[in-house]
């Protein structure tokens, strides 16, 4: 089970993709949690998912990444 506190789950996910995941897919898929739920954290904390850079971002404030 993931940390449900934002930062220490930010700084988890991003660890976890860095060193061993592709995406964001097979992360959630591997450990059997909801990409969505992460995501909203995250997002509330004011984090967005880069597919490009494959890590949870500061999300700009226009919107884009």
């Amino acid at each position: 089970m993931l940390p449900r506190d934002p930062n220490i789950l930010l700084s988890v996910i991003n660890t976890k993709l860095r060193d061993r995941y592709a995406d964001l897919d097979a992360l959630c898929d591997d450990l059997d949690e909801d990409r969505e739920e992460i995501a909203g954290i995250l997002g509330e904390a004011g984090y967005v998912y880069s597919p490009e850079g494959n890590q949870f971002i500061v999300a700009r404030p226009d919107g884009a990444r």
